[in-house]
């Protein structure tokens, strides 16, 4: 998809932008609740070229992925027919959304934070968590906790270690990619067996439709 693509490069030129902490701000703030591409890169990019600020971009970011994700928990709860069932179809998240809101609904709070912290894509959560009306107070924490781990882990290693991370992760991308695909579907695995009675709630999850959650 060739619009994806320039939409990627587009965010990651931002990282040489004078204002590059308001534009990781504001893609933190929007990939939350409606943005495809994540910010994960740009805050490495950001990181590599000022290790020193690190944290302090990772802090950015964590607070402006939070913001959006109260925005993408907005727009389930009050616009979700007018909007947020557009925003889903136009990721191609249709088919995940009664699973993720079966799944919220089954583990509450610990989808979420499992979210934060892994590739399933957050925006699909924080729209689904409106949808069902999630308790927000536990919403919240929960993806306080989530995306801080993410990325002040990020911001953390860059401020001790640098550059020599940039040289790692080149030298091993086979093995970070793996490694981000065995947590996408950990994540999953690990949502579907919180809680008891794991598997049956696996089952009726994974065969969730729009009409079984109404």
């Amino acid at each position: 998809m060739g619009w994806l693509r320039r939409l990627y490069e587009w965010t990651m030129a931002k990282a040489a932008h004078p204002h590059a902490e308001w534009w990781l701000a504001l893609i933190g703030f929007a990939e939350s609740s409606f943005f495809p591409i994540p910010p994960h890169p740009l805050l490495g990019l950001m990181c590599l070229a000022e290790p020193k600020k690190a944290v302090r971009f990772a802090l950015i970011l964590t607070v402006a992925s939070v913001m959006g994700g109260l925005f993408g928990y907005a727009i389930g709860y009050f616009l979700y027919e007018s909007l947020g069932a557009a925003i889903i179809s136009g990721l191609g998240l249709t088919d995940s959304f009664p699973k993720a809101a079966c799944y919220l609904k089954e583990y509450d709070w610990e989808v979420v934070l499992l979210a934060g912290a892994t590739p399933v894509p957050f925006k699909l959560l924080t729209i689904t968590a409106g949808f069902i009306e999630m308790a927000l107070i536990p919403f919240l924490l929960a993806s306080i906790v989530g995306r801080g781990m993410t990325f002040m882990a990020v911001g953390v290693l860059f401020r001790l270690f640098g550059v020599r991370i940039k040289a790692i992760i080149d030298k091993y991308l086979g093995l970070v990619t793996a490694g981000f695909v065995v947590l996408l579907v950990g994540g999953f695995l690990a949502i579907s067996l919180l809680g008891g009675g794991g598997e049956k709630a696996r089952d009726k999850c994974e065969t969730a439709t729009m009409e079984s959650l109404r």
